[in-house]
């Protein structure tokens, strides 16, 4: 790891610090324990009842003794190869049990986890390893550097830089990792580890050690990646348990691509309370039918889903005639915007499950704000993405010109800015991006971090709750005319034939242009949906071009993939899934 990151002064209008202090939301912090870790609460639970079930991977239900006994296997190859305190570690795997314990052996090092997707071709491999400085690649994808090309791309990469690979250690969910090794309880705990409270009362603290890195895409077209602290991290799983009352009878599903930021969470959560953390793999996520069976045979009752799959559980759940899911109390929407639209279906076909927006970026510890979605919500234009959640501070800022910020006015839309614990390190080893989003709060002298964070996201405060309205740098000149994408969006969608849709501006024969990608609900002309659009918009606004697809092209985190959209408007080639 690098120097401890420097922010720079935000430059503020007279009277804007106290204006915008008065004016921000807060939730207070400091009542979580974020100084010890996540492997402390494994081992307690271990040593009160080492048979209770801590992950389900497919037909193996795997205890918490199994799992401490896993992680201290993990630890003893890691530690051979030299990681310690402070150590880079690029993983790379598929999601499983392995994964957990990989992250939690990492914790108890003082390392820092960096997951790599199995799948990335060779140049990120090598950017992402050269940007973070990783000092180990650790390989638990069943393919260590060789034998198929899952863990060989990852292998290669590292080996052109010089950066030594570790293979997993051998057992795995079939293996004889049934025991808690004596040596690990004490070693985690203290030289007393004899009674389950002393392995949480003699653990180090943790809290200022950077514990994860994420590598985002980067508008430069090089990633970028996110340092999260120890104490955000906690914070923030902490923060699910409170709000979504996560107790030992709950079971999460851990769902998410390993390089999206809720994977975190997921996987981690459930531990601290001794829950279960259920692992559904890619085939089950795959399918709609596969992924609502999966989530009912293994009593899941917390699950996190991008809305394009929450889509897919209303399509569900609308067709059963009997109840979808009966076991799961709580549905979360994440990684872009959930719209009124699918949240009503959703609420109307399942109306035993509670549906939670979640709102918030990779750089601040993962989501910032919650808010239970409901009837009433979806009557508005744009549904909110709530409070803030425990120990972060949010406030709105209106660009001047001259280049200096003063605070929004009460109901006036602003860019987002964050403080708080919940606020990460910055960029690793990325000092031109570090110097345009992270800077000194000058709005609580006694914030933990020091730190402020600039989303890039637009927003309107409204009765202390959080309105999100799209993207800053989703707003455009087209024609000389300035214009948001998302408010174009939102109008679109409102056509009751619509299901999703998306507005971009590539540029055609030399000059941007509007146009829009939508699936339907039910069969419209386009030029239905243009005079739709031209009773709500200025003519500006009015897409010259509108285009109906099967579905709309997503990223690998599964949200809308506007590039690819960009792309087929300039040269004709058909989205995909990237």
């Amino acid at each position: 790891m690098t120097a401890p990151l420097l922010p720079a002064q935000l430059p503020l209008a007279p009277g804007a610090a106290a204006r915008a202090r008065k004016l921000g939301l807060g939730r207070d912090g400091g009542r979580f324990d974020t100084a010890s870790g996540v492997l402390a609460r494994v081992a307690r639970t271990a040593a009160r009842t080492p048979e209770r079930t801590a992950v389900v991977d497919g037909e193996s239900a795997l205890t918490y003794a199994w799992l401490l006994a896993r992680v201290d296997r993990f630890r003893t190859v890691l530690r051979a190869a030299g990681c310690g305190a402070g150590t880079v570690v690029a993983a790379v795997g598929d999601r499983s049990a392995d994964t957990i314990a990989a992250f939690l052996a990492l914790e108890h090092l003082g390392a820092v986890y960096l997951p790599i997707a199995p799948d990335w071709p060779a140049q990120r491999v090598g950017q992402v390893l050269a940007r973070s400085g990783a000092g180990l690649l650790l390989d638990y994808s069943g393919d260590p550097g060789g034998g198929g090309p899952r863990g060989r791309t990852a292998a290669q990469a590292a080996a052109e830089l010089g950066t030594t690979t570790v293979a997993a250690p051998g057992g795995g969910i079939s293996g004889p990792d049934a025991l808690v090794p004596a040596s690990f309880a004490a070693d985690t705990a203290g030289p007393d580890a004899r009674t389950p409270a002393s392995l949480a009362a003699d653990a180090p603290d943790r809290s200022l050690e950077p514990r994860y890195c994420i590598f985002t895409s980067g508008t430069t077209g090089r990633p970028k990646g996110a340092s999260v602290e120890h104490r955000g991290m906690m914070n923030h799983l902490w923060a699910k348990v409170e709000d979504l009352g996560l107790t030992e009878a709950d079971r999460l599903a851990f769902t998410a691509p390993l390089v999206f930021d809720i994977s975190v969470w997921q996987m981690l959560a459930p531990l601290l309370v001794g829950g279960t953390v259920v692992v559904v793999r890619e085939p089950e996520l795959a399918f709609p039918r596969r992924l609502t069976n999966v989530l009912e045979r293994s009593g899941v009752t917390v699950v996190e889903l991008v809305p394009t799959v929450v889509g897919w559980i209303t399509d569900q759940a609308e067709r059963r005639t009997g109840v979808t899911l009966p076991a799961l109390r709580w549905l979360i929407s994440t990684g872009e915007e959930l719209h009124t639209g699918l949240a009503a279906r959703f609420l109307a076909a399942a109306p035993h499950i509670r549906l939670l927006n979640a709102y918030g970026p990779t750089e601040c510890s993962d989501d910032i704000t919650h808010h239970e979605v409901t009837a009433p919500d979806t009557g508005r234009p744009r549904l909110p993405v709530g409070a803030p959640v425990t120990g972060a501070r949010l406030y709105l800022l209106v660009r001047e010109d001259g280049g200096r910020w003063r605070a929004a006015d009460p109901g006036e839309a602003g860019e987002l800015f964050v403080g708080g614990v919940v606020v990460g390190l910055g960029y690793l080893n990325d000092p031109d991006n570090n110097a345009a989003a992270f800077f000194a709060d000058p709005f609580d002298q006694d914030s933990p971090t020091g730190r402020l964070y600039r989303t890039g996201d637009l927003a309107r405060f409204e009765d202390g709750v959080v309105h999100y309205l799209g993207r800053v740098d989703r707003q455009v000149k087209v024609a000389g005319v300035r214009m948001e994408l998302d408010e174009i969006e939102v109008v679109l969608r409102r056509h009751p034939a619509v299901d999703e849709c998306a507005v971009v501006v590539p540029v055609v024969d030399g000059r941007p242009e509007l146009a829009a990608y939508y699936t339907l609900l039910d069969p419209v002309p386009a030029e239905e949906l243009r005079t739709y659009l031209a009773d709500s918009l200025p003519e500006a606004m009015v897409p010259r071009r509108l285009t109906e697809l099967d579905a709309l092209p997503l990223t690998q985190n599964g949200k809308t993939d506007h590039r690819a959209l960009r792309q087929l408007t300039q040269d004709g080639t058909t989205p995909a899934k990237v």
